[in-house]
């Protein structure tokens, strides 16, 4: 029966040959034009970084020596997730824990982040304060929607990862602020206080993607007082409040005697005004896993959890029951974290100390030296040498003459030609490091 008729076949035989019998596959269809497609996903822009990655995936493929310093991943060949994690993932799966979970976490799950949160940073929160979803990335979009109107002000630096997308999303109005080396590529207390007045949201990340950098303790405190003060005259205005969104998903690396503060333990003032976005993704190489979380006012968190049971962006159940586990096993995460920071180290090492013998000899090019994350910030300080005039030309410069594949930090919101790109760790061995190097070291030679 065509829909709309009743009595059988009574309708135009064409009609009812075209409903019945699909098109044969040599069929073209009719193209969609620009105008069957929304306003959002016209003004929406894919990213860079995935695009990049996607074309060193190409080259790799086909048989190219390529060092892929590009996707902020892991390979599993030099940085596999905690056997005991793997074990406890499989554990699940064989006692049959393949069904839906709650839309906010099972709840062993939330009870140890925030036994977690109490033991390694000493923050106490209630259960409702925690989601649980697949990563980090749901997370932060269940954020912005939650408390972001169309029309609010986000405050936010570049280079940051992302968070023009998300503004965008939500319909929120940017306020972007140019960071460089000078402030260690992340916000001052100084810099934000201009903008804070009419904001609804401050979003940092530290340590930092893309630059690796960790913020200071006495900025993290500087930050989280201004928060405070700002909020204390919003509340005797009867205005609504400044949130900060504190994404710390990569907080467990960190080297050397630099160190992750979170503001609520220098100011715990500011606990009612923090959202922290976290995971497994990066502090236990567990990217494809998709277990990330939220600690957050349970006011803030029950609506994530219903915006985020609407997109179904929930984290695999047999992942959940495993975390929630492994979570409470802090020898071996320690032992763990033991390893896997230092063959990190020793890849950042090995770059920075490569980029600085070249910057010594003459080369035009420096470096910040690790902190923390899985990056590396390096400047190519070629603009203006020759006829390379952009970013965009060092790029395929690097990867076409020392198949050496970095971001530049274009891709994470920054505009300026300057030379600086995002050198990612996790996915090279040394030896593929020490061969890029070499290579590199070839091409700036042309230019000094």
């Amino acid at each position: 029966m065509i829909c709309g008729r009743s009595g059988g076949r009574t309708g135009n035989v064409d009609e009812y040959r075209l409903f019945y019998n699909p098109l044969p596959m040599t069929t073209t269809l009719p193209v969609c034009d620009d105008r069957s497609l929304s306003q959002l996903a016209l003004g929406l822009t894919g990213s860079e970084i995935l695009k990049i990655s996607g074309e060193i995936r190409t080259l790799s493929e086909a048989g190219r020596d390529v060092c892929n310093l590009t996707v902020g991943d892991f390979s599993p060949k030099e940085f596999r997730i905690p056997k005991v994690l793997e074990d406890l993932i499989a554990e699940a799966f064989a006692a049959g824990e393949t069904n839906y979970p709650p839309s906010d976490g099972t709840k062993e799950l939330r009870q140890a982040v925030i036994r977690y949160y109490d033991d390694v940073l000493g923050l106490k929160y209630p259960i409702e304060s925690t989601v649980i979803a697949g990563g980090a990335r749901p997370i932060i979009f269940a954020a912005y929607a939650a408390v972001v109107d169309p029309g609010d002000k986000v405050v936010y630096t570049i280079p940051s990862w992302n968070n023009a997308h998300y503004v965008y999303l939500t319909r929120g109005v940017p306020v972007e602020i140019a960071v460089g080396p000078d402030t260690n590529f992340l916000p001052t207390a100084d810099l934000l206080r201009p903008h804070i007045r009419d904001a609804r949201l401050i979003c940092i990340c530290t340590p930092l993607n893309p630059t690796g950098t960790v913020m200071a303790r006495d900025e993290v405190e500087r930050i989280a007082r201004l928060v405070v003060d700002e909020n204390e005259r919003r509340t005797a205005a009867g205005e609504r409040a400044l949130l900060l969104l504190w994404d710390q998903v990569y907080w467990m690396l960190t080297f050397g005697g630099f160190r992750h503060y979170t503001p609520p333990q220098l100011v715990p003032e500011v606990t009612p005004y923090t959202i922290f976005v976290d995971g497994i993704s990066k502090s236990f190489a567990a990217t494809g896993l998709r277990v990330g979380w939220v600690v957050a006012p349970p006011t803030i968190t029950a609506k994530m959890r219903d915006i985020l049971g609407h997109v179904g962006a929930w984290a695999p159940r047999p992942e959940q029951i495993a975390v929630a586990k492994f979570l409470g096993m802090r020898a071996e995460i320690d032992e763990f974290h033991k390893t896997m920071i230092r063959e990190l180290q020793l890849r950042l090492d090995l770059l920075y100390d490569g980029i600085e013998a070249m910057r010594r000899e003459g080369l035009p090019v420096c470096a910040i030296a690790p902190q923390g994350a899985i990056y590396l910030s390096v400047q190519f300080d070629l603009i203006g040498r020759g006829n390379i005039a952009t970013n965009e030309q060092i790029r395929r410069l690097l990867l076409d003459d020392a198949g050496f594949a970095v971001v530049p930090f274009q891709a994470f919101g920054l505009p300026q030609e300057t030379g600086w790109f995002r050198l990612s760790a996790g996915a090279v061995s040394p030896s593929q490091i020490e061969a890029g190097l070499a290579r590199v070291r070839n091409v700036l030679a042309r230019f000094a």
